[in-house]
């Protein structure tokens, strides 16, 4: 565990947004960072839940696992992405598993300087309310995609996310992972991915993919 360096970033987290220079540097004092090699856990489910993270560099796969092994991942958290705060408003354990995808860092921000700052002033608390209406609506569309949308319009729509506003990217997870993350087999993505290569809509070389042609993409995504 490190001292928290990267304040600007911290300061840019939408929840933490409106403290004012006194509750930031508490919240500072409060915090630290830590560092993660790939496959590191950062929560476990169904742990107790202590505090909040915040990426400053890598990604951090959020995770649930079936009865009988099988991984699903709903989200993959990056720089500046906040996650883990569940249990901050309803006191329960981890709903999910935290796990770095590569050498990683996040800052940890304890629950109870959180709870200290908003019993403080509690108009602060909007910024939760909506946060958590963001995180409402991302869950519903996910419920919308897993109704409506096939196992290819999913890869498509999973690939657009990872690659960003870039053409060439890399799958930053295994095809396991990227499955999980689909909700799908890995037979099945793999051949969803394979059909856009065949279709010219993405090249590959090697671990590098390039989109070729995007808004077909986007189409086959909605």
């Amino acid at each position: 565990m490190n001292p928290v360096t990267d304040t600007e970033l911290l300061r840019g987290v939408e929840l933490l947004a409106q403290f004012d220079d006194a509750e930031f540097a508490k919240l500072v004092s409060a915090s630290d960072t830590l560092e993660l090699n790939r496959s590191d856990v950062v929560f476990e489910e169904g742990s107790d839940a202590d505090a909040c993270y915040v990426v400053v560099g890598g990604r951090v796969a959020i995770t649930n696992k079936s009865f009988d092994g099988r991984e699903s991942m709903f989200a993959i958290m990056e720089r500046g992405e906040l996650f883990g705060e569940m249990g901050l408003f309803d006191g329960k354990g981890r709903s999910a598993e935290g796990r770095a995808l590569e050498t990683s860092s996040v800052i940890r921000v304890p629950y109870s300087v959180l709870r200290e700052i908003w019993n403080a002033r509690p108009a602060l608390l909007w910024s939760v309310v909506e946060l958590l209406s963001k995180r409402l609506r991302s869950t519903d569309q996910a419920l919308a995609d897993a109704f409506f949308l096939d196992v290819t319009g999913r890869t498509a729509k999973h690939l657009l996310e990872l690659a960003g506003d870039e053409d060439s990217f890399q799958i930053p997870i295994t095809q396991e992972e990227l499955a999980g993350l689909v909700g799908a087999s890995r037979e099945r993505v793999n051949k969803a991915i394979a059909s856009f290569l065949r279709l010219g809509w993405v090249e590959q070389n090697g671990g590098t993919y390039r989109i070729l042609k995007r808004r077909e993409l986007e189409i086959r995504s909605q």
